[in-house]
């Protein structure tokens, strides 16, 4: 059994005059990153001509998340979100979280999920029969459709049609890859100029907050249901009894939307993809959906049976986690992975750096479910999985993601399987979320699909 080496701080190589390590982590940022373990287990590196550290280790990482008085949401990434999204869940301080957190729960306890779980079934229906035998599609683009809708019609209580939905999408992927772009290549003043791109993202901000104020605005013109929105329209502030605004609701929605539906799209988008390019894999998945759906929905009843479908998104997520960096900031002198950080120092963490460190994940670029039933997630050291994050600021929609992406990977592959053109590639797209880029493959029908 091996010796735990004793913590080492470092600083990574390649830094540019006022940009920093900015380049590295806007043109090849997971390369990047799973360089700088090598270099010690807090990295220092330069975002623009601001200092962070790089957290490589996993159990400084789960330090760093569970502490979240002294280890508070802020930092580079933090900092620009928050001009859209304010300060909502994911973005608040952990004083106000606290109190968030408590008003927004009721909407993902189990019995509200298993009530969110036959919307899923019928959106994924809705969806698998409307394909068609040799019908080539954009995997990506349908299943964004897919869990959008979900969201909406779910966690939000409202009516998902085409039209908004699309302008929802459309927009969503403009504002996203815009705060992306602002993190990563910190240029300041000139976001501030007129150009096609910043003007493309502004009006983007501007739609998103017309169709949430929308939406907002009917629950209010009819009050009394159950949904998210309706929960917030009745928060009040624990310490000061105030209720939320208009504004801090319409913040609260976006994200949840936000983190609602790309990411759990590109999860599915890559478990299908990989499942073709791994025929062993696929078989499966096919078979054991076969015994246990038979062709038809998926519903949480069947999740104990799905064991092998689930090893799969949980395969997926460790090698593409949607969310694969974040930051953080120290609200305190402290000490982590054996330096001293003083207060207000900016933090970076990586699932996708933690999640391919090869000691912890042999071949780490492997695409191996079965990974997961010799050494399943909860035996692994701390700190190691984290898809979700940890602590009490682990994302607040991760079952109902795990539950939304076994039964949709499960229904799609009972019915259908999805091929890729010949010498087709995916290619990893990095931005706000990892997802695939656009998939064209076909449908080749499968059970009852394949029987008319």
């Amino acid at each position: 059994m091996s010796t735990k080496l004793p913590s080492r701080t470092g600083k990574a190589p390649g830094a540019w005059p006022l940009l920093g390590h900015a380049w590295q982590l806007h043109s090849r940022p997971l390369e990047f990153l799973s360089s700088l373990p090598s270099h010690g287990d807090l990295v220092r590196i330069g975002m623009g001509p601001w200092p962070a550290y790089v957290v490589c280790e996993p159990e400084a990482a789960h330090r760093m998340l569970t502490d979240s008085r002294t280890f508070d949401k802020g930092g580079p990434f933090f900092d620009k979100a928050r001009v859209l999204f304010g300060s909502s869940l994911p973005m608040a301080g952990w004083q106000e979280h606290r109190w968030q957190r408590r008003q927004m729960q009721p909407a993902f306890q189990s019995d509200r999920i298993e009530k969110y779980a036959v919307v899923m079934g019928e959106e994924v229906d809705r969806m698998t029969t409307r394909w068609r035998p040799g019908l080539r599609l954009d995997v990506t683009d349908a299943l964004t459709t897919l869990t959008l809708r979900i969201v909406t019609r779910s966690v939000l209580g409202a009516e998902a049609q085409d039209e908004a939905v699309a302008e929802v999408q459309q927009s969503l992927h403009t504002v996203i890859d815009g705060i992306y772009q602002r993190v990563m290549l910190p240029l300041g003043p000139l976001y501030r100029l007129p150009t096609a791109a910043n003007r493309r993202y502004r009006r983007a901000c501007d739609r998103l907050h017309h169709a949430i104020d929308g939406i907002i605005a009917a629950r209010r013109a009819a009050p009394g249901g159950d949904d998210l929105v309706s929960m917030l329209l009745t928060a009040t502030n624990d310490d000061t009894g105030a209720p939320m605004s208009d504004v801090d609701i319409r913040d609260q929605l976006m994200v949840m939307i936000g983190a609602g539906f790309e990411t759990t799209a590109n999860s599915l988008a890559f478990a299908l993809w990989l499942l073709s390019q791994h025929p062993d894999v696929e078989a499966r998945v096919h078979d054991e959906v076969d015994a246990t759906l038979a062709g038809r929905t998926a519903t949480t009843a069947d999740l104990d049976g799905l064991i092998h479908t689930r090893r799969v998104i949980n395969e997926v997520l460790r090698l593409y986690p949607a969310g694969w960096f974040f930051t953080r900031v120290t609200t305190a002198d402290t000490t982590l992975a054996g330096r001293q950080l003083p207060k207000g120092t900016a933090l970076l963490y990586s699932a996708y750096l933690l999640q391919h460190r090869p000691e912890l994940f042999p071949d780490p670029e492997r695409f191996d479910p079965d990974r997961w039933a010799t050494r399943p997630a909860e035996s692994l050291p701390r700190g190691t999985h984290v898809p979700f994050g940890g602590g009490n600021r682990k994302c607040i929609g991760d079952q109902f993601a795990l539950i939304e992406m076994t039964l949709a990977l499960a229904t799609v592959c009972a019915r259908w399987r999805l091929v890729p053109d010949p010498g087709s590639t995916m290619t990893v797209r990095v931005r706000g979320t990892l997802g695939p880029g656009p998939l064209t493959m076909t449908c080749q029908p499968r059970g009852k699909s394949a029987e008319g």
